[in-house]
C-alpha cells in the first residue's frame, strides 16, 4: 500500500500522467515522497474496453495494483496469487479467453461494472475501488468519455487490446487513431490539477508516447494547456540506449518512421516540454538533437522501489530546479 512520506514538494500539488507499467513504477516512488492531497495519477483510459460484458481499464488497475502492493512481481501487472477458475470454464465453454482474467482482477470488474451501472463516473468509480485497497492517493482516469485507441495496421485497424493482446503487437503499425478524442473532456480530476494555482509540476511518467500518453494529450485543451502553465512540465525518458524499458515502443517508432531514441520522443513534447529526464548514456544525443531542453541524466531503470523513489526524488528536484527564479 502507498505510504506518503514528508513530501519533497513543498505545499504544492504534483500532477502525474502515466499509462501502465513503467509509469506505474514511477507513479509509485512519487507516492512515497508525496503526500497524498497534494499529488494527482491520471491514467491513460484509452486502453479500456468491454470485454464479456465488462468494462476493463487495465492501466488503471495496473497503477491501482502497484500502489497497493499487490501487483504481480515479476510481470508488473495483473495480480500476485492469482488463480484462474473462471477463465478455464469460461474456455470449457468456447467463450474468448485471448484476454486472461484471473479470478481476483474477475471481482475487480464485476464490481467496477456494478458501480457505473449505479450512474457513477468512471473518476468516482476508480476512487471507490482504490479507497477500498488502502490507496489514499488520487488514480483517475483522463477522461469520462469513451476515447478509445485504435491501431491501423498491415492487418487492418485494431482495437487497442486486439492489437496489444491478442495479436501480440505482431501486426506492423501504420497509424495510431485517438476515436472520440475530438470531443472528449478532460476528467475532472484532470481539468482541476491543470487550473490549481498550487500546480508545481506535471511529469510525464516513463509510458509509451503514441499508447499511453498521447491519449491523454488528444483531449481538449490538455495540450495546449501544457503549453501555457507557469508549472514546469516534465518527462522521463521510456527508452534507454535505443531499447524501450517495457513494450513495443521501439517497434512501433520503427514502424512508424521514426528513430527509436530518447531524443526522439523529447522532440515528440517539445512543443510543452520544460525539461527531460534520460539515462545517462543518452544524454549527449539528446542535448544534441534538443540544445535548448533542460536536461537530467541519470539511472532510469527503476529494477527496485529504491530505485522508484530515487528516481521520484530525482524528478521533483529536478522540477523545483526548472521552476526556481534565474
Amino acid at each position: 500500500m502507498s505510504t506518503a512520506r514528508p513530501q519533497e514538494a513543498g505545499g504544492a500539488r504534483i500532477l502525474a500522467l502515466c499509462g501502465g507499467v513503467g509509469g506505474a513504477k514511477l507513479a509509485l516512488g512519487l507516492s512515497h515522497l508525496v503526500a497524498p492531497e497534494k499529488l494527482t495519477i491520471v491514467v491513460n483510459s484509452g486502453d479500456d474496453f468491454e470485454h464479456l460484458g465488462l468494462l476493463i481499464c487495465p492501466d488503471i488497475d495496473t497503477v491501482t495494483y502497484t500502489l497497493a502492493g499487490v501487483v504481480h512481481p515479476g510481470q508488473g501487472w495483473g495480480r500476485t496469487g492469482e488463480s484462474w477458475n473462471a477463465l478455464a470454464e469460461l474456455e470449457r465453454h468456447g467463450g474468448e479467453a485471448w484476454f486472461r482474467l484471473g479470478d481476483k482482477d474477475l471481482g475487480l470488474h464485476l464490481m467496477r461494472r456494478a458501480l457505473l451501472d449505479q450512474g457513477r463516473t468512471l473518476s468516482e468509480v476508480t476512487a471507490a475501488l482504490t479507497s477500498s485497497f488502502g490507496i489514499k492517493h488520487m488514480i483517475a482516469p483522463m477522461t469520462e468519455a469513451q476515447l478509445r485507441t485504435l491501431v491501423e495496421t498491415d492487418a487492418g485497424t485494431l482495437a487497442f487490446q486486439h492489437y496489444f493482446v491478442r495479436e501480440r503487437c505482431a501486426p506492423r503499425v501504420k497509424r495510431v487513431i485517438y476515436s472520440g478524442a475530438a470531443t472528449a473532456e478532460p476528467s475532472e480530476p484532470l481539468a482541476a490539477a491543470l487550473r490549481d494555482p498550487d500546480l508545481a509540476a506535471v511529469i510525464i511518467c516513463p509510458s509509451n508516447p503514441y499508447l499511453s500518453i498521447d491519449p491523454i494529450l488528444s483531449l481538449k485543451g490538455v495540450r495546449e494547456t501544457l503549453r501555457q502553465l507557469a508549472a514546469p512540465v516534465i518527462a522521463v525518458a521510456p527508452i534507454i540506449r535505443g531499447t524501450a524499458i517495457k513494450g513495443p515502443t521501439t517497434k512501433i517508432m520503427d514502424e512508424l518512421g521514426l528513430p527509436a531514441s530518447a531524443a526522439a520522443v523529447a522532440r515528440h513534447y517539445q512543443d510543452f516540454l520544460d525539461g527531460y529526464v534520460v539515462d545517462s548514456e543518452d544524454t549527449a544525443d539528446v542535448a544534441a538533437s534538443l540544445p535548448q531542453l533542460s536536461l537530467l541524466g541519470c539511472d532510469i531503470m527503476m529494477s527496485s522501489l529504491t530505485d522508484k523513489v530515487e528516481l521520484a526524488r530525482r524528478c521533483l528536484s529536478f522540477a523545483a530546479d526548472l521552476a526556481a527564479p534565474e
